[in-house]
């Protein structure tokens, strides 16, 4: 994965309601979620939520579909791996003490 893609990712996690969102997602029975289960925890209006979720899906950690009247959601762990194995450091060997 490029620089730009995981910038991409990591700016549009900055923003403590996206952060929010992708944490609601994930703990999300079934492991995805509708649009309308993702209203009812913010005060904000149904549109914003949308538009939150539309910029974490263009960003990547997370995967949509359409089923009817609504949207579901849902993280790709893949894409998450990928953030996560940038922020790990390597392990540091022991030292031996003489």
């Amino acid at each position: 994965m490029d620089a730009a893609e995981l910038s991409r990712m990591f700016k549009a996690l900055s923003d403590p309601g996206r952060l929010r969102l992708l944490s609601l997602i994930a703990s999300h029975e079934g492991g995805e979620a509708c649009v309308c289960d993702l209203i009812g925890p913010f005060d904000v209006s149904q549109p914003t939520v949308s538009h939150h979720l539309k910029v974490l899906r263009e960003a990547g950690p997370v995967g949509s579909e359409r089923r009817g009247t609504w949207v579901y959601y849902w993280v790709l762990p893949e894409a998450l791996a990928k953030l996560s194995a940038l922020l790990q450091t390597p392990a540091v060997p022991a030292k031996v003490s003489g």
